[in-house]
């Protein structure tokens, strides 16, 4: 790797679901007014980042937000059902209570387990493979020192981080959850894809020493 680019992933601002806690998985529920008004903050934020593309799973939650931030900086936003969120099958609707009283084995190795499939749906490894098909497919065609906006979902947003990191699948419940409209960085460097910033609220700062 030696283009440099950089990958911002983006969660979506907040929907009714999100708010009660309710499995949302691949379910296209929208964004509430809170929201709307997360996405909006979010991209004044990010651009300053300049983004070459912006692309955004074809869920509306994820596709409005990126709509936020291609209307500020004038680009289109290309969407990709690869980049939806897990398909959680028959989980999708529960709210956690719910989860925890019927389901509450599996519901609980899910949250470590990166080969479960939550109500009977995908894994982690299954969503970032797609996940990172995808996003090859996009970086395609971001200039070198460019940067790729991609508006998705928190689950498939950790496991695309985790495995374009390298990180062993067992490992990859160490990364937190991502709040609704906070995104990560990560940035090309001549060993791989190098994590610069996680479940941010505020644009990243340069880094004046390194450890090497």
């Amino acid at each position: 790797m030696s283009a440099n680019r950089r990958l911002v992933l983006w969660r979506h601002g907040r929907t009714a679901w999100n708010a009660e806690q309710r499995f949302q998985g691949q379910t296209d529920i929208a964004l509430d007014e809170v929201g709307m008004e997360q996405a909006r903050m979010a991209a004044q934020f990010l651009q300053h980042l300049t983004p070459d593309r912006i692309i955004a799973s074809d869920l509306q939650r994820a596709a409005v937000t990126a709509q936020m931030l291609g209307d500020l900086v004038g680009l289109p936003v290309i969407t990709d059902p690869d980049l939806r969120e897990t398909f959680a099958g028959t989980w999708e609707g529960l709210v956690r209570a719910e989860l925890m009283r019927d389901h509450a084995a599996d519901f609980t190795r899910w949250a470590w387990d990166s080969h479960t499939r939550p109500g009977g749906g995908e894994t982690r490894v299954e969503v970032a493979e797609r996940m990172v098909r995808a996003i090859e497919r996009e970086l395609a065609h971001v200039p070198e020192g460019g940067t790729l906006i991609i508006a998705t979902h928190g689950g498939a947003a950790r496991a695309a981080i985790a495995s374009l990191l390298g990180l062993p699948p067992d490992h990859w419940s160490c990364l937190g959850v991502l709040s609704n409209c906070a995104w990560s960085v990560v940035r090309e460097d001549s060993t791989g894809w190098r994590l610069q910033e996680y479940n941010a609220g505020s644009l990243p700062q340069p880094a004046l020493a390194d450890d090497r």
